[in-house]
């Protein structure tokens, strides 16, 4: 059955359409998987490579991929239902495959492996624009380039041409060469310039200069980074955080933080790394001081603020003595504060665990915790009742008053509920 391509568009005749995606599970225990059966007949109707949208599976899941392009077979480790691949396949087809300016999917990727960026150019209506490359699928295709005429691989053919050229003795005509390469610029006047080999010396110039090569540097390392283990992009955000403490500009640098942990993709654990360098004995005062620095990573985001109650478990580890007579004040400092959400702590509350703290420990800090926790579920139902009350109310309006009156009102009985007369049957 087909589907259409960009599935938030309801219109049966759209154009643009793709096979519905076919999964199934083989194998048992470690060696289960997810084949994915027409990968190659849907990536066709995309019009990218099949190793793209399997790749970026893995990416999302977390799990290995393994591709065999001469029996058709594209597998992505451990068992996935179809229905949620699918959704998955959605969010690819918005990150690469359709046109920001017209949302048509008749556009191609042009890779440039020397400046480490992926363009993307739409036919239906000329845009052309670039791809943010912070995604881990990036680092894959800027590796694995599409093979549709890309700029690293157009200017590959050139020059094997213009070795082939030289071979003969013949000389290329520059009207016939072609100029749709995506990054190629525009064509020149034949006349050369003397001005043009000049380059500026002043002091404004050489730092403009240096400025491009630091910010082209940076675009050279992000699929570097992105590309190793977990540990060592928390240990390089770790660093990063650190040298900014060091040099005393951390008070301002939360965005600087965000990006950072966006850039290496440990957003969710940055709380935790937060807590070691940020936070001692003293975490009520830093608490107010830092809550922006948190809430850059907590807020929404249960996972972060599940690493946060980690981050604090490891701070009274080390401030035991001062900090665990203290833990319903923290926790209700942070709770105030928004950086910790109720459902996540009654969740953290219901088990004890000791990944972070001997079990011992972590027993002894819920059992101090343990009146806040109270106070939170009485809270709870205190404001489920209040919502109850609120159901019973209603506002009346009286043309002959002047303001709205509230009544409660009594619930209307029906007539099997109203009391029956026996002597009157």
């Amino acid at each position: 059955m087909a589907v259409n391509v960009n599935r938030s568009v309801s219109d049966q005749f759209y154009r643009y359409k793709m096979p519905r995606l076919i999964a199934k599970v083989e194998g048992k225990g470690n060696g289960i998987k997810t084949v994915i059966v027409n990968m190659v007949d849907v990536a066709k109707a995309l019009n990218r490579p099949p190793t793209y949208p399997t790749k970026f599976f893995g990416c999302e899941l977390g799990a290995q991929t393994q591709f065999d392009s001469k029996n058709d077979r594209y597998i992505v480790n451990g068992s996935h239902e179809a229905n949620k691949l699918q959704d998955m396949l959605d969010g690819f087809i918005r990150k690469f495959v359709l046109c920001n300016e017209c949302e048509n999917p008749e556009t191609d990727l042009h890779v440039n492996p020397k400046k480490q960026t992926i363009g993307i150019s739409c036919k239906a209506c000329g845009y052309r624009g670039m791809l943010d490359t912070r995604h881990k699928l990036c680092t894959f295709i800027l590796k694995n380039p599409p093979e549709n005429g890309d700029g690293g691989s157009a200017k590959k053919e050139k020059k094997n041409k213009k070795g082939k050229d030289k071979e003969n003795g013949s000389v290329p005509n520059s009207e016939s060469s072609t100029h749709n390469e995506f990054d190629a610029p525009e064509a020149l006047d034949g006349e050369d310039d003397d001005d043009d080999w000049c380059e500026e010396t002043t002091e404004e110039a050489q730092r403009r200069r240096m400025g491009e090569i630091s910010e082209h540097a940076k675009n050279l390392t992000l699929s570097d980074d992105l590309g190793k283990t977990l540990e060592e992009r928390v240990n390089l955000f770790y660093n990063f955080v650190k040298k900014k403490k060091e040099e005393g500009i951390i008070d301002s640098a939360d965005k600087d933080l965000r990006s950072e942990a966006e850039r290496l993709d440990v957003i969710a654990m940055g709380p935790l790394i937060l807590s070691e360098l940020l936070f001692d004995e003293n975490i009520r005062d830093q608490i107010k001081k830092y809550k922006r620095h948190f809430l850059r990573f907590c807020h929404g985001n249960k996972k972060a603020q599940k690493y946060l109650l980690g981050g604090f478990e490891c701070l009274v580890k080390i401030h035991r003595d001062q900090l665990l007579p203290r833990v319903p004040h923290v926790l209700k400092q942070l709770y105030d504060a928004d950086l910790l959400e109720e459902e996540v702590i009654l969740a953290w509350a219901e088990k004890v665990s000791k990944k972070y703290v001997p079990k011992e420990l972590a027993k002894e800090i819920h059992a101090k915790a343990d009146p806040f926790i109270k106070w939170l579920k009485e809270a709870e139902e205190e404001s489920e009742e209040e919502e109850d009350d609120e159901k019973d109310v209603e506002v009346v309006y009286d043309s002959s008053a002047r303001e709205l009156t509230v009544e409660t009102v009594k619930p209307i009985k029906t007539r099997e509920e109203e009391d029956i007369d026996i002597d009157a049957i």
